[in-house]
């Protein structure tokens, strides 16, 4: 009897910790600005990139048109989308730490490690609805303004075309995950930013190309160059894996970085 009121008991309390993070996700209005983001960004370069693969059938050398693929026309919710995911679910944790909510947090809820997995998988699930649906909106948006010549490459038939559309809703909860972990283990919005949306993916990960030999040995380990792969994206890495060894590459990376979070949220001080 007393395991069953424990477990009912522990089933509430995540319930009303589900509860109170969904409010706090909708309460505010960055989240809603976010998603706004997220949708412009998305279809207006899907549109963008349809208008221009149009505009340059005009040109009489075939070298100067340009023929858009499916990971391309989702260019703009794989990469820009999601980094703006991104800062969404650091600031749900940083945003915290910096006007002490935290701490109510933590005394309403003392499983602080519960707390970090439901504020990271209602981000990252929202964030996988939303940017699933866009990836499949920006890839018909962008056919419809490429007109069938220029659209000849945007055709949904095999495993490679259907993973660069439902591909970016994976990435894009995983990267709200490593965001989460990311804002817990920093604490502070403008480092977390600078380091998920700058620093990590852009220039870090770049800067292995100029080092020869040790760089090309360096880079199928990176782990957005894996995410990249697994979305289809050419990047003249000899990688030692398929797509979806990259894909388990990446979440075995954010599932170690999240579980150093864990540990350390719950030996610092809130």
């Amino acid at each position: 009897m007393s395991v069953a009121v424990d477990n009912a008991g522990t089933t509430s309390v995540v319930v009303d910790t589900v509860k109170a993070e969904r409010i706090k996700l909708t309460s505010t209005q960055s989240p809603w600005w976010c998603t706004v983001v997220i949708v412009a960004l998305g279809l207006g370069l899907a549109a963008i990139l349809g208008a221009a693969s149009k505009a340059s059938m005009s040109v009489d050398e075939e070298v100067g048109r340009f023929y858009p693929t499916v990971d391309v026309a989702v260019s703009g919710v794989a990469g820009f989308g999601v980094l703006v995911l991104m800062i969404l679910a650091a600031l749900s944790v940083t945003s915290e730490y910096r006007f002490g909510v935290i701490r109510t947090t933590f005394q309403a809820m003392p499983n602080r490690s519960a707390v970090l997995v439901v504020k990271a998988l209602l981000i990252g699930v929202f964030g996988a609805v939303l940017t699933g649906v866009l990836a499949l909106a920006s890839f018909y948006l962008a056919k419809a303004l490429a007109g069938p010549e220029a659209g000849r490459d945007l055709v949904l038939e095999g495993d490679d075309a259907w993973r660069s559309i439902y591909g970016v809703a994976i990435y894009a909860l995983l990267c709200a995950v490593l965001a989460v972990a990311v804002g817990a283990l920093l604490r502070q919005s403008a480092g977390t930013i600078a380091l998920l949306l700058l620093l990590w993916p852009l220039l870090i990960e770049s800067l292995f190309a100029l080092f020869g030999s040790f760089g090309r040995q360096v880079q199928p380990f990176l782990p957005f160059a894996n995410a990249n792969h697994f979305l289809g994206s050419e990047q003249g890495i000899d990688f030692h894996w398929g797509p979806w060894g990259s894909l388990v590459y990446f979440a075995v990376f954010v599932a170690v970085v999240f579980a150093a979070a864990l540990v350390v949220v719950n030996r610092r001080d809130a």
